[in-house]
C-alpha cells in the first residue's frame, strides 16, 4: 500500500513538474558543463545500479525488487531471494560480473532474514537472456551472527581483478564488534568466487561505498558518526580504528573512543567534517572526461551532491562538489562501458545519466 501510494504521488509530481525530470539538463561544474538526463523514473528507495555490457540496466529497490531496464522498458526480475526489508536493510548492491558476456553472472548483496534478525549476505546468479529472471542463485557469503538492528549493513561488493570478491559489512550499530575477530561486524570480507569468506580488514563503521582504482586497488568510503566520514584503502590484516579512533563525535556530543590516532591503527586517506553521509563510490577511467582520469566520485545523501576528489596516487589533493541540492539524496554512482556516468537519486526516485555537453 505504501509503495503504490508513493508511485502514484511520484507520477502526479512528474506530470506537474515534468520539465525538471523528463528532459536533459545542462549543469555547470568547475571546468565546464555536462548534460544530465533522467533514464529511469518512479523508483522506490533505489539502492544500486548495475550496467550490462550492452547498455541494459539492473536497479535494486530496497524493499526487494530487482528491475531490468532495456530500450525504455522496465520489468521486475523474478528469482530474487527474500530480503529483510527493515530500517536500512533490504535488497542492496548489484554488480555485473566481469565475465558477464560469457557467464551472464551477477552478484547481489542483501539483508538476509535469519533466526535472530538478519545479516549481510552475498549471492550470485545467472540473468536470463531477456532479463526477466535470475536462476541458479547461490549464497557465497553470510555474515556471522544475525542481528535485529536495522542499520549499518554496509553491503557494497567489488569484484577484484583476480576474481575474488570484497564485501563491506557495517557494525550494525554494535560498535565494539568492529574490533572483534569473532564477528563480521565492521569488516571488509574477502570472498572466494566459489563461496566462503574471511576477514580482510577490521575497524570500519558503515562502509556503503567501495570500488577499484585503475590499478586494481580496493578503496572504500564509510559513514562516520557526527563528522568523520572517511575514505580508506583496506589492506589485509589492518585495523582502521572504529570505534577506538575517529574524526567524529557522538550524535549527542562527546568524544568517540581515544581520539584520532593510535599506534597500530590506520589513518584515513581523507575524511569529511561535517559528515556528508557518503554512499556509492566510483573511480573514473577518463574515457569521456580525460581531466577526471583517476578521480574519486562519491555520492552524498546529506548534501545532495557528488563529491569529486582529485588525487595523486594515494593522496587526495582537492574536492569539487557537483550539483549541490539539485538531485535529492544521491545513493549510487557508476561508470558505464562508454564512459558516461550514471547516478541514483533516492529522493527523486530516479536514475540519471551524465555525458559531456
Amino acid at each position: 500500500m505504501v509503495k503504490i501510494g508513493y508511485i502514484a504521488f511520484k507520477a502526479l509530481i512528474g506530470l506537474l513538474i515534468s520539465t525538471n525530470l523528463s528532459f536533459a539538463d545542462v549543469v555547470r561544474h568547475e571546468s565546464g558543463t555536462v548534460k544530465i538526463e533522467p533514464i529511469v523514473e518512479d523508483l522506490y528507495a533505489p539502492w544500486a545500479v548495475g550496467i550490462l555490457p550492452d547498455g541494459d540496466l539492473l536497479i535494486t529497490e530496497r524493499d526487494g525488487v530487482l528491475i531490468h531496464f532495456r530500450n525504455g522498458k522496465r520489468q521486475d526480475v523474478t528469482g530474487v531471494p527474500k530480503v529483510w526489508a527493515n530500517g536500512q536493510g533490504g535488497l542492496l548492491d548489484v554488480v555485473v560480473a566481469r565475465d558477464f558476456a560469457q557467464s551472464r553472472k551477477i552478484y547481489i548483496t542483501y539483508a538476509e532474514p535469519r533466526q535472530g534478525g538478519a545479516g549481510t549476505a552475498l549471492g550470485a546468479a545467472r540473468l536470463s537472456d531477456d532479463g526477466s529472471r535470475i536462476t541458479g542463485f547461490k549464497v557465497l557469503y553470510r555474515q556471522l551472527y544475525a542481528s535485529k538492528a536495522g542499520r549499518h549493513f554496509g553491503s557494497r561488493v567489488v569484484e577484484a581483478k583476480d576474481g575474488f570478491l570484497y564485501v563491506t559489512v557495517g557494525d550494525r550499530g554494535d560498535r565494539p564488534k568492529a574490533q572483534s575477530l569473532e564477528h563480521h561486524n565492521g569488516k571488509v570480507i574477502r570472498v572466494n568466487p566459489n563461496g566462503g569468506g574471511e576477514i580482510y580488514s577490521i575497524g570500519h563503521r558503515n562502509p556503503q561505498g567501495a570500488t577499484l582504482d585503475l590499478k586494481g586497488q580496493l578503496w572504500t568510503v564509510a559513514h562516520g558518526a557526527k563528522g568523520g566520514d572517511e575514505i580508506n584503502i583496506p589492506e589485509r590484516g589492518k585495523n582502521y580504528g572504529w570505534p577506538v579512533i575517529s574524526y567524529g563525535i557522538h550524535y549527542q556530543g562527546g568524544k568517540i573512543g581515544e581520539g584520532t590516532h593510535k599506534e597500530g591503527m590506520e589513518q584515513p586517506k581523507f575524511y569529511w567534517d561535517p559528515s556528508i553521509a557518503p554512499s556509492g563510490m566510483m573511480i573514473y577511467s577518463g574515457k569521456l572526461w580525460p581531466e577526471w582520469r583517476g578521480d574519486i566520485f562519491v555520492g552524498s545523501l546529506k548534501f545532495d551532491m557528488i563529491s569529486r576528489l582529485e588525487r595523486k596516487g594515494d593522496r587526495i589533493t582537492s574536492e569539487e562538489r557537483l550539483f549541490t541540492k539539485k538531485y535529492d539524496r544521491i545513493r549510487d554512482i557508476r561508470e558505464a562501458p562508454d564512459g558516461s556516468i550514471y547516478f541514483l537519486a533516492v529522493g527523486d526516485g530516479a536514475l540519471y545519466r551524465m555525458t559531456p555537453n
